[in-house]
């Protein structure tokens, strides 16, 4: 007879380090719970608007189901090269510089696995979401966390930076309009960043998936400035832009040699991207900006409405200037993030996801998305004023 064996002594070290996703803990404790509003979901209330559904139904009666390149269909890439000219003065070339991925986590993992050598060290400000710290660690490398402070809006400071660097570093990796504390940092912010990077020969990988969720100024590429467009990968995609989170499409940019190293890694293990979803984020280029305008225009409104309520309420709220999220502060109700969202979701059947879901730095405050109708968002606030005032 053949010895048994416990399957769990196969798992990857590394593995086992990886705690499940915080965030999904929220959407399971409150599955199953009548009458609940979810300040939770990390995802548009939109539905895809109707001509990039009809772009895509026309494709497939069409019969364009195969394979694309590697690269993803050259239209798309052409588009979006055309976009980031326009729109941020800096110029892509579709052919070489310019990989389609299947969403921004997939860009994600691809581009620090590119780049990451066993034991290179990848900085990562905080609060932050929550799929960063686990991608740089699968690939090897060492996640170095800076925690950013309310006292400068959830930025990251040049000086913040510099004390995290090490000879071992490799990059630094930077979401702005930030997931989960809604914080953006401003040109001038952008640009003190860029200098510390050139003065230690590092990269930055940029996610701006949240970009065109600027609601104060205008949002500035990383890589649109001087110097840092062969130092930049950056990360963007049409998920919160377009309410296309399903499609599961996404694009990086990046020199020729990384975008090269970075499609070896996508080819062997995706290939290539949803062709469909391609053909839909061809027509939102073309013809999605008015939609996605007014969206934005709607997430504004909503932007201020929660805000202000939560401010009511005595949670105090910073004012986020980009995406679709409030961090409040729970501090002074004596409360934990945890026991808060718990309690919150038990007694008044509201989800949000506790700051220390995205770090140490997000303890003491709660992520509330936007991202849901003025109306649920009003219901939430109410039931949230009923709670904090029974504490």
């Amino acid at each position: 007879m053949r010895n048994g064996c416990n399957p769990s002594d196969f798992v990857a070290g590394v593995i086992r380090k990886v705690p499940p996703s915080g965030i999904r803990r929220y959407f399971d404790l409150a599955s199953g719970i009548d009458d609940v509003i979810s300040l939770g979901v990390g995802e548009p209330d939109f539905v895809t608007p109707w001509h990039i559904r009809e772009a895509c139904i026309h494709s497939l009666e069409c019969g364009e189901t195969s394979y694309t390149s590697n690269y993803g269909l050259i239209e798309l890439r052409e588009g979006i090269a055309d976009h980031f000219s326009d729109t941020y003065r800096v110029d892509y070339n579709p052919e070489s510089e310019i990989l389609v991925t299947s969403g921004v986590s997939e860009g994600l993992d691809v581009a620090i696995r590119a780049i990451t050598n066993p034991g290179d060290e990848i900085i990562i400000p905080q609060p932050s979401y929550v799929a960063y710290v686990p991608s740089v660690m699968f690939a090897g490398g060492v996640p170095v966390i800076v925690n950013t402070k309310l006292e400068n809006n959830f930025k990251l400071t040049p000086g913040e930076l510099e004390a995290a660097i090490t000879s071992k570093t490799k990059a630094v990796l930077m979401n702005y309009p930030n997931n989960p504390t809604g914080a953006t940092m401003s040109k001038g912010d952008l640009e003190a960043i860029a200098d510390i990077v050139c003065e230690h020969n590092i990269m930055v990988i940029s996610d701006e998936v949240y970009d065109c969720l600027t609601y104060n100024g205008t949002h500035t590429c990383f890589s649109s400035l001087d110097g840092m467009k062969e130092r930049t990968i950056l990360l963007n995609g049409f998920s919160k832009s377009y309410a296309m989170t399903g499609f599961r499409m996404a694009y990086a940019m990046a020199p020729p040699e990384i975008i090269q190293s970075m499609m070896l890694i996508h080819q062997y293990s995706m290939l290539c991207a949803p062709v469909t979803a391609q053909v839909g984020a061809i027509e939102a280029l073309k013809n999605g900006k008015h939609e996605m305008q007014k969206m934005v225009r709607d997430y504004d409104r909503r932007r201020h409405l929660i805000v202000s309520g939560l401010n009511k309420i005595g949670l105090d709220c910073f004012e986020p200037k980009g995406a679709f999220y409030a961090f409040p502060s729970v501090q002074n109700t004596g409360l934990t993030s945890d026991q808060f969202a718990e309690r919150l979701l038990s007694e008044q059947k509201v989800v949000t996801i506790p700051g220390n879901v995205f770090g140490e730095a997000g303890n003491g405050f709660l992520r509330c998305s936007y991202a849901t109708s003025r109306e649920e968002i009003e219901e939430a606030l109410g039931r949230m004023e009923t709670f904090v005032g029974g504490l």
